[in-house]
């Protein structure tokens, strides 16, 4: 389970980019986030950097 802060998501809109962007590379994962504390939970068998890029390609920036 990874746990990552995305500080540029801002809106239903950010939240739907980049669970589209890890499901379409993840389609097992489990992707929830909660967009009041930026914070996105993946379940997944990726790495945490094969994570990280895939949101920052979606064009968010991961702390």
């Amino acid at each position: 389970m990874l746990e990552l802060k995305v500080p540029s998501m801002v809106c239903e809109g950010c939240v739907e980019t980049v669970t589209k962007a890890i499901k379409t590379h993840e389609p097992d994962a489990k992707v929830n986030i909660d967009l009041d504390s930026k914070k996105v939970t993946v379940d997944t068998e990726a790495s945490a950097e094969s994570i990280k890029q895939i949101i920052t390609a979606a064009g968010h920036e991961v702390e």
